[in-house]
């Protein structure tokens, strides 16, 4: 696509946000960057901005944001704010970043979205493909975004896509070679007006524009995604860890199972290094790409032998005195809490809290009354945590995560598991769930 010459607004001034201005300006448009914060919070972004030359403005969004040709907006913005709903009066078109990205994109796309293992199986797919010998690319939501490398991408390479739900909000031409749906479940519906379909209908937004040239690889274990998929003309492959499937790769007698026009085991379940079944059902979804692409069964054993995971994603830190330590900290809504405590067959001593996004617990109810010996509440939702699950097992408030590390070490059993899986986003104590993580890990290794 040409934009020589356009001007583009660019709303928010985080990463997503400055990578698009990057790339609007190597593309010969004329890029102006708004952010509402303060010129001090973002001073590390600022910088980027005046090396480039690329005008700004900070602490406000100012009406010289609709002198443009088409609005691109960080993920981070909501659909519902202001700034853009002013936009949407003025007819004026919004793009996401992601979007934006994607018509720069000259070679192949693994798109990978779903509410919980995106991470994972966005690591694991790039992983499988580079020890296959592919040049790859991740980006999106892994923490790349793809404005900045979407100009290194060749026809024979690929770009694997880790997507959430905010960079689809504002979909219009991008189109997945592969377009992979993990699961949905309720999350972050404060950015959804408690609206859990308008959440799912945004995940859907990834097969929005797939033909029958393209593949579409989804849950079929998972009822939201079978229940809201939309009927589209592509290629389906599903796959499940319950039955068996005609088209995609299931479980079977303890292997994984490909299925097409015949059937043929690719890898037993016990080579799969990461544990838990929710990582089987990602490392389906995987396979399932990486068959289509046409990778030998050999390479996909070895990538799912030797893959270790990702930081915080249930990351083991260290054991002391018998006890284990694990960091949990992208577990950032009550199902991944829930993967998470369904992990350990040992007593646990959770940690949980933070920012709610509208969490119902009940749905861990029964599993924390069965396997969570005390629960450690911290963060602005503290309250909530400690009245929910005061009469379900001991809970404790707390003011930091240090302070719930020491306080664990103290009453672990050996044979127990000491687990940061907090449930909620980490932006009321830390930067950011990377950041939550690391002071969780600092904790425990500091320990004596």
């Amino acid at each position: 696509m040409d934009i020589k010459g356009k001007k583009i607004s660019i709303i928010g001034a985080a990463d997503s946000g400055i990578a698009a201005a990057k790339l609007a300006k190597k593309m010969g448009a004329l890029p102006f960057v708004s952010d509402s914060a303060s010129r001090q919070s973002i001073l590390k972004w600022i910088s980027v901005l005046e090396n480039e030359n690329i005008p700004y403005e900070t602490d406000k969004h100012s009406e010289r944001v609709f002198e443009c040709d088409f609005i691109v907006t960080s993920p981070g913005v909501p659909s519902f704010s202001g700034i853009l709903a002013d936009a949407k009066d003025k007819g004026i078109e919004i793009f996401s970043e992601f979007e934006f990205a994607s018509w720069f994109n000259k070679g192949k796309t693994i798109a990978i979205t779903g509410t919980n293992g995106k991470t994972t199986t966005t690591s694991l797919m790039n992983y499988t493909l580079s020890l296959s010998g592919f040049k790859t690319f991740p980006a999106g939501n892994i923490g790349t975004p793809f404005s900045d490398v979407v100009t290194e991408i060749g026809e024979n390479d690929y770009a694997v896509l880790e997507v959430s739900s905010f960079q689809l909000d504002f979909i219009k031409y991008f189109k997945p070679d592969f377009a992979v749906i993990l699961n949905i479940t309720p999350d972050h519906l404060d950015r959804y007006n408690n609206d859990f379909e308008l959440y799912a209908r945004s995940k859907m937004n990834i097969l929005k524009n797939q033909t029958s040239n393209d593949v579409l690889i989804y849950n079929s274990d998972d009822p939201n995604v079978i229940d809201l998929m939309p009927a589209a003309d592509v290629n389906k492959y599903g796959f499940s860890l319950q039955k068996e499937m005609l088209k995609g790769s299931y479980v079977k007698d303890g292997n994984m199972i490909f299925s097409d026009l015949t059937k043929e085991t690719v890898c037993a379940v016990s080579d799969l290094f990461i544990k838990g079944p929710h990582n089987v059902s990602n490392a389906l979804a995987v396979l399932t790409v990486a068959k289509k692409i046409g990778i030998p069964n050999k390479k996909i054993k070895s990538a799912f032998s030797s893959f270790k995971g990702v930081e915080h994603r249930i990351e083991f830190v260290r054991e002391l005195s018998g006890v284990e330590y694990y960091n949990d900290s992208k577990a950032t809504n009550v199902d991944s809490v829930w993967y998470a405590l369904n992990s350990f067959d040992k007593p646990i001593y959770l940690i949980l809290g933070g920012k709610d996004k509208g969490n119902d617990y009940n749905k861990i109810k029964d599993l924390v009354a069965r396997k969570v010996k005390k629960i450690y509440a911290i963060g602005s939702s503290a309250n909530k945590v400690y009245d929910f699950f005061k009469d379900i097992v001991p809970t404790e408030y707390k003011q930091s995560l240090e302070s719930c590390v020491v306080s664990a070490r103290k009453e672990a059993k050996p044979g127990s598991v000491v687990l940061l899986s907090p449930a909620c986003a980490s932006f009321d104590m830390f930067d950011n769930y990377g950041h939550r993580g690391k002071v969780f890990k600092e904790a425990v290794n500091n320990l004596k």
